[in-house]
């Protein structure tokens, strides 16, 4: 297997202008796993003056956004993405801390109510918290997790002029969904082209996908298909219209597994959540070579307790955004020990879920009230889609609006201003490696850009 280079990388990357993206490698860190982070002697982004006194501020029932920065959660408590869950309670949790640290929205408080999202193979968990949420008043909510989940209660967000937020959600059928859903996880055009990128620089030209009947996954399957594509490579099984998908839940594998390898693929890349545990174990035991295996963000995780040692070492997958830097990590883990009662594992779109957060609270500081309709006028532009002065933490954000100015949040998880479909104009995607211990460790990062 090559290691990427930097000039490779663009030089693919110039290859797929259909997909309108530009990926430059950004350069590597020491290894460690996603439960991990390069150290930094810098100050975290959102930090407050040093202080690590957080406030778990829970929402009461008299709180709405008539008088507070009510932030509502529609997160995986339970489901198959549940290990994404703590990340993105804590990034909410924190942001809210943090805003109550610096004087709240023009003195009203910030508080949060997270309900569970479950996942897409129980639409009933999310259509129920969707419900209760918007009979809670909030001025936003932060969620989903799953983009299958998001589809299944976006209208009703909107349709009671209410805004989301998705820390995590890729689908490129959610862009432009709705002018009252954003995101702060960049849409899978720009993670299908730097896993497929990633995967043609290893020297791998004939590719088998594993994927689920899911707009994630189909999605993100087609992204990658066309980038291998534009590079010279071709798709052997499980390609787009071919049907080759398995409904989301199926525990068993052979077939799927045994028809894949009978095409003689280079490499082979798994886009599944739970369903993965099922999917390594048969294709090692039909004898692949699992360096040759890829993954993305719904299941590049830790598999250290769930397989033998040495099943995974060697393959590889993608997880969007930046690799925050190691006290604003630490200060999302001493938020979850006091919020939720011990430190984090994993740190998956905690960045993102604290953006998305300080982003709504800084739009109704512009917007003067905390209602979901102000934060969704003034949204964009304090991410920077108008212009203006950079600033690194709600504080200091505060500061530069209170004196009339516009504003360019720059947070943790390194997101470009919103653009017209409501997605990051650009966002960096970690890549990572698995080693013999079956952890992820981050071995590059790149930037992907959709201007």
């Amino acid at each position: 297997m090559n290691r990427s280079t930097t000039a490779t990388w663009a030089r693919l990357a110039a290859g797929t202008a259909a997909l309108g993206l530009a990926l430059t490698a950004c350069g590597s860190s020491d290894s460690n796993n996603n439960a991990s982070a390069k150290s930094s002697d810098t100050p975290a982004a959102g930090s407050t003056s040093g202080s690590e006194n957080f406030t778990n501020d829970k929402c009461s029932g008299s709180q709405t956004s008539a008088d507070s920065l009510r932030v509502g959660g529609i997160l995986p408590l339970t489901g198959n993405l549940a290990y994404l869950g703590p990340p993105e309670i804590a990034g909410v949790g924190l942001a809210v801390s943090d805003i109550n640290a610096a004087g709240g929205v023009d003195g009203a408080k910030a508080c949060h109510d997270i309900q569970d999202s479950g996942d897409s193979t129980d639409m009933s968990v999310s259509t129920a918290s969707a419900g209760s949420l918007v009979a809670s008043n909030p001025s936003v909510v932060i969620g989903a997790a799953s983009s299958s989940v998001s589809l299944n209660v976006v209208d009703t967000f909107a349709s009671n002029k209410i805004v989301e937020v998705s820390p995590a959600n890729t689908a490129v059928d959610l862009s432009g969904y709705s002018p009252y859903y954003f995101r702060t996880a960049p849409p899978d055009g720009i993670q299908g082209n730097a896993l497929g990128t990633l995967i043609s620089t290893d020297g791998y030209q004939k590719v088998a996908f594993i994927v689920f009947n899911d707009t994630y996954g189909t999605g993100l399957r087609n992204a990658v298909q066309q980038t291998i594509e534009s590079s010279g490579g071709q798709c052997t099984y499980g390609c787009k219209g071919q049907g080759d998908e398995f409904p989301a839940g199926q525990t068993t594998f052979s077939s799927e597994v045994g028809a894949a390898l009978a095409t003689k693929p280079d490499a082979i890349v798994v886009l599944a959540f739970d369903e993965t545990k099922q999917i390594i174990p048969e294709l090692k035991s039909q004898g692949w070579d699992m360096s040759k295996v890829y993954l993305s963000d719904g299941n590049t995780a830790d598999y250290s307790k769930d397989f033998e040692k040495g099943t995974m070492e060697g393959a590889q997958g993608t997880i969007p955004g930046a690799d925050p830097d190691q006290s604003f990590k630490d200060r999302l883990s001493g938020w979850a020990e006091v919020g939720e009662g011990k430190p984090l594992a994993d740190y998956a779109y905690g960045a993102e879920s604290y953006d998305a957060t300080i982003l709504a609270a800084l739009a109704a500081v512009k917007g003067g009230a905390t209602d979901p309709q102000t934060i969704q006028k003034n949204f964009a532009a304090v991410s920077g889609a108008t212009g203006g002065e950079e600033c690194k933490t709600y504080a200091d954000c505060v500061k530069l609006l209170k004196d009339g100015k516009e504003i360019r949040y720059a947070g943790p998880s390194g997101i470009g201003p919103i653009n017209k479909q409501n997605d990051p104009s650009s966002a960096f995607i970690g890549i990572f490696k698995y080693n013999a211990d079956n952890k992820n460790e981050l071995s590059t990062t790149v930037q992907g850009s959709s201007s």
